[in-house]
């Protein structure tokens, strides 16, 4: 059975930080791209970052461009999403996703994690 499933979610003032992770199981994950999405309350899921596990090429919205950093460990098959300078407009639940192709940055995706809560308090 395939699985992505997220830790590390918290509760944070302002300017705090975390790390998220995701870990994969079920299937080798080398060829794929990694994403992080997330999902305020009352809105959509929206695109966070996401990389080239393969080619180590990575890619971020512009919300959290020099803030957040995604990183990987290919041989634990885990992908990470650090969080510094934490604002409450990131506070949601974020989605740890896997796809084949780079379509995983525009949501589309071929596997996705449970997610895990990231409340930012001012």
């Amino acid at each position: 059975q395939v699985q992505l499933v997220e830790a590390g979610g918290g509760w944070v003032q302002a300017g705090g930080s975390l790390r998220l992770s995701c870990a994969a199981s079920g299937r080798t994950f080398s060829s794929y791209f990694m994403g992080w999405f997330r999902q305020a309350p009352g809105k959509e899921r929206e695109f966070v970052s996401a990389m080239n596990w393969s080619g180590g090429r990575t890619y971020y919205a512009d919300s959290v461009k020099g803030r957040f950093t995604i990183s990987s460990d290919n041989a634990k098959n885990t992908v990470y999403l650090q969080m510094n300078s934490l604002k409450p407009e990131d506070t949601g639940v974020y989605y740890c996703a896997a796809a084949d192709s780079i379509k995983v940055v525009a949501g589309t995706a071929d596997y996705w994690g449970q997610g895990t809560q990231v409340t930012v308090s001012s």
